[in-house]
């Protein structure tokens, strides 16, 4: 049986619950990979601050040697005091004239810095959902001068609206002079990202620096910006749950969904 080094995992609605939360099936399959000396390594859309609760239940907090890829591959951090070892960040101009053409719709607009985040149009229940993954945000108002000295990483668009989404997303694309990379998460968000930022490239960054090939890379996800990841890795897992286009690109789909699709990809095909 092939002899995968690395696992890289996406969190909402792979991982994690529907509430944030994780099984104890979950935990248990990726210590057991990781006593084993394979790396995991979470990979998400979110800050790498906010899910430190999750590097503790999983035994990677603080842990010199192990990592995290965030905001959808725009930074490779290792966990050992929250060493940024890589980042792709948006230019200011970029990142306004983004903000610039989002406040033509009705959504939310959410400013990822390195390390904070603004959102611009609260709606409660977004807020609620950040909470369950354990995110802060503060309120902006429509200045976004505020970020001139920042290091952005990313501007979301957030509306429960497909429609609304995809018409952010194809004027973001039309409107927006420099080239971006846009992407849909989490049933609710529509994100924009440095162009050639994605979760692939950087699993592909970060294997190379461990020595380890993308043939040697299970990565396991449920939507549409992990699908570069899926794309670049050995072994491709979609979780039940999954969108159609990340089943389409997988080499294996999990029976069960996010209560616990990683433990049975981690079962089945690494440890097996």
């Amino acid at each position: 049986m092939k002899m995968y080094r690395m696992i890289t995992s996406d969190l909402d609605e792979t991982l994690l619950r529907a509430d944030g939360s994780i099984s104890a099936a979950n935990i248990a399959a990726i210590k057991r990979a990781t006593q084993m000396g394979i790396k995991f390594v979470p990979n998400t859309g979110r800050s790498f601050l906010s899910i430190q609760p999750l590097l503790r239940r999983l035994g990677l907090w603080n842990q010199p040697n192990q990592y995290v890829i965030s905001y959808n591959g725009g930074a490779i951090v290792e966990n050992w005091e929250n060493h940024v070892l890589l980042s792709r960040e948006l230019p200011y101009e970029v990142a306004a004239a983004v903000f610039k053409v989002l406040q033509q719709f009705d959504v939310a607009i959410h400013v990822y810095t390195l390390r904070g985040l603004a959102i611009y149009h609260p709606v409660a229940a977004d807020l609620a959902y950040l909470k369950t993954r354990g995110v802060s945000a503060t309120t902006m108002r429509g200045d976004f001068s505020q970020f001139q000295l920042g290091r952005i990483m990313k501007v979301i668009a957030m509306s429960p609206s497909l429609a609304v989404r995809r018409a952010a997303k194809a004027a973001v694309e039309q409107q927006v002079t420099q080239p971006v990379t846009c992407t849909f998460s989490s049933d609710r968000y529509m994100e924009v990202n440095p162009v050639g930022v994605d979760k692939g490239q950087a699993t592909l960054a970060l294997g190379q620096r461990l020595g380890i090939s993308p043939a040697e890379i299970m990565g396991i996800g449920d939507n549409a910006n992990d699908l570069a990841m899926l794309e670049q890795v050995g072994c491709a897992v979609a979780v039940q749950n999954a969108s159609a286009a990340a089943k389409k690109v997988a080499t294996h789909v999990t029976t069960a969904n996010f209560e616990s699709g990683v433990s049975e990809a981690i079962d089945r095909w690494v440890l097996n």
